[in-house]
């Protein structure tokens, strides 16, 4: 893959490598911190904790780790003709999916034949599936027959029942773009349609990672930075940390930046906001990470289209591997867009009532909107605070629907020591408890294993002065 275009220089080869690395939970820094922190708060319940629930993702979502993140079908027309009632339902389930969204679905009964007879008087589709359990011979005819019918440039999707890769063979040579085998998963199916129809001068996306607060101050924007840092810094993948929040955001606090240019230049002209001004536009705070600022300022409303935030983030993914979303605490259109495209969503929680049930009703949404999708990932932040009346963790758990992947510690000295020195929590303290839980979050996300970063001769003098 060329990166000519790409923001970094580093050969983005590199961030792709060990896509399948071991990301299990043996052996990874802070992935005992649950059964420490209700040791912590003092939880006496015997009950076993609950275990997250497995996703609802077919066997091809399994590859968590493929190359960047998934692409969003563009604005086409499709139409299907179908011989099984099991591929009409796994097609539904694919025209529902949010990657479908801008995608038009038409659903019609028989296969090739049936299409051959619809097209002679209807105009023809930018995608054509058409479903046949017709013996080799007689499907490379009917081919044949459909491709008169064909208008130039239609891509044609067939659904056969052989594997066989001479029959693969004669059909390419026909024209038809891709031949599929039962069984067939709706993901499979929507990365199948998404490479047809694939920009050949823009083949790249990254991965959006969108963290979001269940209330206000529980730490979302905190946990967005270290992620971010322990991605590209410790994990060592290309990332972008991008700052929505454009009142209050803090970024630029928290990475000691203080560029003129920020997020806001490119919501407000998205029109304008192609890959070379998003490349400037980011400010590269070290050689593996970027951020993209916000002005964080009350002197104007912003009153910014929800399309806009769809063309930046997009333009971003185009730039870099990895994309941090920090998200502000309100709910709208736009925001509830982005959470829903997203291919990672991190929700963050304090163990009290009001995280519970704002958690809650933010995870049983996005179930909802994202039904082919992993479940977003429970962060429970500043768990065993002294003398402050907490829910226990496993009670927590029980009562959102989920485990936390991480939990983080109380460690008001370490975050705070951090925040004044304009540092990550992993700069001031690679092994602290809370450090190593977000380097596991970071292992998850990326499926790389996080190695810890040694502190110079020179860093250690100045931690003993």
């Amino acid at each position: 893959m060329s990166n000519e275009n790409a923001l970094f220089e580093d050969d983005f080869s590199e961030d792709f490598e060990d896509t399948q690395s071991d990301s299990s939970a043996e052996g990874v820094p802070g992935i005992d911190t649950l059964d420490e922190l209700t040791d912590l708060l003092g939880d006496d319940s015997d009950e076993t904790p609950v275990e997250a629930e497995p996703p609802a993702i077919d066997s091809l979502f399994s590859d968590t780790f493929h190359d960047g993140g998934e692409r969003q079908v563009p604005a086409i027309s499709v139409l299907a003709f179908l011989e099984q009632a099991e591929t009409r339902e796994m097609i539904e389930t694919a025209a529902g999916d949010r990657r479908m969204s801008r995608a038009m679905v038409e659903i019609h009964e028989g296969g090739i034949a049936a299409a051959t007879s619809y097209l002679e008087t209807n105009s023809t589709p930018n995608l054509l599936i058409v479903e046949s359990s017709a013996p080799a011979g007689q499907m490379v005819r009917e081919v044949d027959e459909l491709a008169e019918q064909c208008d130039a440039g239609v891509q044609v999707l067939v659904i056969g029942a052989m594997n066989d890769i001479a029959l693969y063979r004669q059909l390419v040579s026909r024209g038809v773009s891709e031949y599929l085998v039962p069984p067939l998963a709706p993901l499979g199916l929507i990365r199948s349609i998404g490479s047809l129809f694939a920009d050949p001068d823009k083949p790249f996306i990254g991965k959006s990672i969108s963290v979001v607060g269940a209330k206000g101050g529980v730490g979302s924007s905190t946990i967005a930075h270290n992620l971010a840092w322990s991605i590209s810094e410790n994990a060592r993948k290309n990332a972008a940390l991008v700052d929505l929040d454009l009142s209050f955001g803090t970024t630029a606090l928290d990475f000691n930046q203080d560029g003129a240019q920020t997020v806001a230049d490119a919501l407000l002209a998205p029109e304008r906001a192609d890959d070379s001004v998003i490349e400037k536009l980011l400010t590269k705070v070290t050689s593996r990470l970027a951020l993209f600022t916000a002005p964080a300022s009350v002197s104007q409303v912003l009153d910014i289209p929800p399309d806009a935030y769809d063309t930046v983030i997009e333009g971003v993914r185009r730039a870099v591997p990895y994309v941090i979303l920090d998200l502000p605490h309100i709910w709208s259109r736009w925001l509830a867009n982005t959470l829903t495209a997203s291919d990672e969503v991190i929700l963050v929680c304090q163990p009290d009532l009001a995280s519970l049930r704002n958690g809650k009703n933010i995870l049983d949404q996005l179930k909802t909107d994202r039904p082919n999708d992993n479940p977003p990932r429970l962060v429970l932040n500043m768990a065993g605070v002294p003398k402050r009346p907490e829910i226990p963790i496993k009670d927590f758990a029980s009562a959102i629907g989920t485990s936390p992947d991480i939990v983080l510690p109380f460690e008001p000295h370490l975050f705070g020591t951090a925040a004044n020195s304009g540092q990550m929590i992993s700069e001031t303290d690679a092994h602290a408890k809370s450090s190593l839980a977000i380097d596991h979050l970071a292992s998850l996300l990326t499926g790389k294993t996080v190695e810890q970063q040694k502190k110079s001769f020179i860093q250690k003098l100045f931690k003993k002065s």
